[in-house]
């Protein structure tokens, strides 16, 4: 083959190598998709969950699904930094059904001279129980929908704990709407009310949650980018946080989500941070 035809073959054999490069990824995409939607048992369409306002469980979630997340954040305030940490477990007693036990712990920290004794205590805020059920799962429009619920003990801090042990209740009925669109983008909806109860002035103090997030799953992998945006109605305030995130897998059952927090629209909240780290044990199939 002379040099002239050795150019021709290379030219002719470009545009097929790119659509192999391109239908591979594909493949990749609709065998992972194919891997969590398995026809075997209930349906279940692979949707990219939110790092920061998490779900309860899987949408869709099937009986024997189990995950531990341990959290842990940094934000910056005006006279001081608090941390945030939290263990939590969730798992699927049953079909489309998951469950969760959270705990999540703050400590503070004073800046720019401010006194101990004038910032928050340190503490176990709270012992948070939830349900969410996935009532509707469509493969045909790839959409997914639950409802859930979590009630939230407020506990007082570690300066005045056990006087009394818990302090309130937050109740906090919740709609998922989530959606695929394609292989790789995905979006989400998560709202809800957080009603307030205080058992010392028995009074009570209503906001409104709305949670919408866009996420691109990496081509053939578990690996994402993304944003929440965190939003919430406190009687006629508005508050908002953009998070942008990545998700990692690290192992199999080893994933690793890293968030920024940007405040627009907050008075005393300034830039955060936060890692949460997500072990899946291999589930068993039923």
């Amino acid at each position: 083959m002379n040099f002239k035809n050795k150019w021709a073959f290379i030219l002719l054999l470009m545009p097929v190598t790119y659509a192999f490069a391109q239908d591979n990824d594909a493949i990749l995409d609709s065998i992972y998709i194919q891997e969590t939607e398995n026809a075997k048992e209930p349906i279940k369409l692979l949707h990219a969950e939110p790092l920061y306002i998490d779900l309860i469980r899987d949408l869709g979630a099937r009986k024997g699904e189990r995950e531990w997340n341990l959290g842990f954040g940094l934000t910056d305030n005006q006279t001081f930094d608090s941390y945030e940490a939290l263990i939590e477990y969730e798992w699927a007693p049953a079909d489309r059904l998951g469950l969760e036990v959270e705990l999540p712990f703050t400590f503070y920290s004073p800046i720019n001279g401010t006194p101990r004794d004038a910032i928050p205590s340190n503490q176990l805020n709270s012992i948070k129980i939830a349900a969410q059920w996935s009532f509707f799962v469509n493969e045909k429009i790839a959409t997914s929908m639950a409802i859930g619920y979590i009630n939230e003990f407020e506990l007082s801090s570690f300066r005045d704990f056990g006087k009394p042990l818990i302090t309130g209740n937050i109740y906090n009925p919740f709609l998922v709407v989530a959606k695929r669109w394609g292989n790789n983008f995905h979006s989400l909806i998560y709202t809800g009310p957080m009603i307030e109860q205080n058992f010392l002035t028995k009074s009570f103090h209503t906001t409104y949650d709305i949670n919408s997030n866009i996420h691109y799953m990496i081509p053939g992998t578990r690996n994402f980018i993304g944003i929440e945006f965190n939003k919430t109605l406190d009687s006629g305030d508005f508050d908002m946080t953009m998070r942008p995130q990545m998700r990692l897998g690290i192992t199999d059952n080893l994933l690793v989500g890293i968030v920024t927090g940007i405040p627009v629209a907050r008075e005393n909240e300034r830039f955060s941070t936060f890692l949460r780290l997500i072990w899946e044990p291999a589930h068993h199939k039923h």
